[in-house]
């Protein structure tokens, strides 16, 4: 066995949603001791700097927390302001993107995964997307962990699917079947110029939490029910392109997807291209 093989394999027996929580509990801690160690140490490990964020000193922060989701200058990452342009919804890396076929999508060489096992295991919600497009986007540890609007959307519901906490590092997604559908996720479902879209947020081993700008912290608490919100009517909920729609505390994947004939994704958007969040990865298409 390798020893990328060896460590994925520890992943299954260690255990994954107690040990994201102690993490979560210390990335929370306004003990500043305890914070400014987290700190200081995760920023000498990944190298990162604060030459973009609107807080410009370490000792800014209160909690880990508040450092690892902190907002950045309004002029670090300009938004495509075509109205056909698609953005990027995150900083990060591309991990697959490509087209839905016969209900399923590409996780890595030789892995596929069914959508409608994504989406929360109803067929129907997988329809939409066949022929479609779909991408998915990896953050590392070192990215901004906001997530923004790709285009404008109006939110109809959320679905919370329990699920593991495997890591979604790139070793791990060429190693664990179905990773993105074994995962705890928040799928977003959003009406917008050219059909429905979905937004999946996949939680991943020792990620503290996953929020939405509606809703606040939705996970944790976690369960072994799937649960459903309708955002109708008076629940409507517009977001504008670049508009802020949710965050992670601690590292993971956004998968979206879109219907037949509504995106092309450029042709230098790419596996394992770097992204920005707000430069364009593609167009809405004629259709749209």
């Amino acid at each position: 066995m390798s020893a990328e093989k060896f460590k994925v394999a520890l992943q299954y027996c260690f255990p994954q949603h107690g040990l994201s929580r102690l993490v979560g509990w210390l990335a929370a801690s306004n003990n500043r001791f305890i914070s400014q160690t987290f700190i200081n140490t995760f920023a000498s490990s990944f190298g990162i700097t604060l030459e973009e964020a609107e807080r410009g000193e370490f000792t800014a922060y209160k909690s880990f927390n508040d450092f690892f989701t902190r907002t950045l200058k309004a002029e670090a990452r300009p938004l495509d302001l075509d109205p056909k342009s698609f953005v990027s919804p995150v900083d990060g890396a591309v991990s697959q993107q490509g087209d839905v076929e016969s209900g399923t999508i590409v996780q890595a060489k030789g892995h596929n995964y069914s959508v409608a096992t994504l989406l929360g295991g109803d067929p129907l919600l997988a329809e939409p997307f066949e022929g479609g497009k779909f991408t998915t986007i990896y953050l590392s540890p070192r990215d901004y962990h906001r997530i923004h609007m790709p285009v404008t959307g109006t939110l109809t519901k959320m679905t919370y699917v329990p699920g593991k906490l495997f890591s979604v590092n790139p070793a791990t997604t060429r190693h664990v079947p179905g990773l993105f559908a074994r995962n705890e996720r928040l799928v977003c479902h959003f009406d917008t110029a050219f059909g429905e879209m979905v937004m999946v947020l996949v939680g991943a081993t020792i990620v503290a939490a996953i929020e939405t700008v509606w809703a606040g912290q939705v996970t944790p608490p976690t369960g072994k029910n799937t649960f459903t919100w309708h955002y109708k009517g008076d629940k409507a909920i517009t977001l504008d392109k670049g508009q802020e729609m949710g965050l992670f505390k601690l590292g993971s994947t956004v998968i979206m997807l879109m219907p037949k004939n509504a995106v092309a994704f450029d042709e230098n958007y790419q596996a394992e291209s770097v992204v920005r969040m707000g430069a364009r990865i593609g167009s809405l298409t004629e259709n749209a």
